[in-house]
């Protein structure tokens, strides 16, 4: 439906009339949020969106106890696909779409990807497109439909519902969408900065993955599901929340809320103007990380069967402790003044790869409507025949065993599913 150089021009086009402006402003002349006088929350006189409050982390002698900001967003937003046949070939309808974060503004998305309080008008601007496709009474076959966690290390127990939906009338046209087949999605997982997080997530829960290459795999799927019970139950972690105004080695200005070291990330307020978003200007507060994240997927073949290496990890606002993440997932810069024992696991392995061994390595931004150019990159390395032996709270899984464990909720982060996403278009 879309060749692939009218796409080019298309979404090029769309980037040089984003229309967007973005400017940092003082907390003082954000519209419509607040700093609560008691705690310090910082959140809408709506009490809707989300609101920026403290958290305390109790983790154990092995992980630590800390307290950090953290979003909390108590709604479920909607990821949602809108597929439908073309010639025989399933093609899914995708988004331009403008986001304040985002460098370059502009992400090729879902078709919908909206919170409860946009797509129920709470900000008072135009309707989401092709919603209907998505919340009751929706028409069309439903062909994914699981919920999945946001990013854990910045959110409390935040979650997505992942939709694909297969249309059953004709869909309207829109100058911000285009019909895509999947494997032209997979070709612009190798650009950088081009195919948004959330879209590559709900593609890697479509069902019927490349299994081909699956065989004898490593470890039993009650195995690989046991690694990841074995680190929920051996972490007692506690998730406090607490007044933001008291938690410790973090400081409030006029303009920012961040370490003195400068670690990790600061919360800034932002103003947006925009030519074509449901509304055209408003303020908001932006999670602003620390640029170098790092995501990156260890491969090795074990009796000719792809394996990937996931890592149980417990981040802070994880709904179940624990959730299996990419091999490596930090930002380097955080740890640049420890002993390599205190380094996350396989860090100086995965930066002193050797090039051949680099299959897959693109710059890829979470999204941008409530962070700022939080930029990371993302890698899949063969370590060859290496890694035999792994620790315990990593494991080797099949392709096919990652597809089994996507059809339900809270495996895999986000992160993770991302890479599982390229990791079949590799394949």
């Amino acid at each position: 439906m879309t060749p692939n150089a009218w796409f080019d021009a298309w979404f090029a086009a769309h980037r040089q009339r984003s229309g967007f402006h973005v400017t940092r402003i003082p907390f003082s002349r954000l519209a419509g949020w607040g700093f609560d006088e008691g705690t310090g929350t910082l959140a809408h006189e709506s009490g809707r969106f989300f609101s920026v409050e403290g958290l305390r982390v109790e983790a154990g002698d092995e992980i630590g106890t800390w307290e950090q900001p953290v979003l909390v967003q108590r709604e479920i937003g909607i990821l949602g696909l809108l597929v439908k046949e073309f010639g025989g070939v399933l093609h899914f309808l995708m988004q331009a779409k403008l986001e304040p974060g985002n460098t370059g503004a502009v992400r090729l998305s879902p078709t919908v990807q909206a919170t409860r309080s946009n797509y129920t008008g709470v900000h008072r601007g135009r309707p989401i497109p092709y919603i209907g496709h998505f919340v009751p009474p929706r028409t069309g076959r439903l062909l994914v439909d699981s919920l999945q966690s946001e990013r854990s290390a910045w959110f409390l127990r935040k979650r997505n519902r992942h939709m694909v939906v297969e249309a059953a009338d004709a869909v309207a046209e829109h100058e911000d969408f285009c019909w895509l087949t999947l494997g032209q999605l997979r070709r612009l997982m190798q650009r950088d900065n081009t195919l948004s997080m959330e879209a590559c997530s709900v593609l890697s829960c479509l069902p019927g993955g490349p299994t081909a290459d699956d065989g004898p795999a490593r470890h039993s799927l009650g195995e690989v599901i046991s690694a990841l019970s074995e680190v929920k139950a051996r972490y007692e972690v506690g998730q406090h929340r607490m007044p933001l105004r008291a938690v410790e080695s973090w400081r409030r200005l006029d303009d920012e809320i961040a370490r003195p070291d400068g670690r990790f990330f600061k919360v800034i307020a932002a103003e947006v103007y925009a030519d074509s978003r449901e509304i055209l200007h408003w303020t908001q507060p932006l999670l602003a990380p620390v640029a170098g994240g790092l995501s990156v997927l260890l491969t090795r073949r074990f009796a000719g069967v792809r394996h990937v290496l996931l890592h149980a990890r417990v981040e802070a606002g994880s709904l179940d402790v624990a959730e299996f993440g990419p091999t490596v997932q930090c930002t380097p810069g955080n740890y640049r003044d420890l002993p390599p024992g205190r380094r996350p696991r396989f860090l100086d392995l995965v930066l002193s790869a050797p090039p051949e061994r680099i299959l897959y390595d693109t710059v890829q931004s979470e999204e941008g409507a409530r962070f700022h150019h939080a930029e990371n990159r993302y890698r899949i390395i063969d370590v060859g025949d290496g890694l035999d032996e792994v620790p315990a709270e990593f494991v080797w899984v099949t392709a096919g065993q990652v597809a089994q464990l996507l059809r339900h909720s809270y495996y895999l982060n986000m992160q993770a599913r991302t890479l599982i996403a390229v990791l079949h278009g590799l394949a």
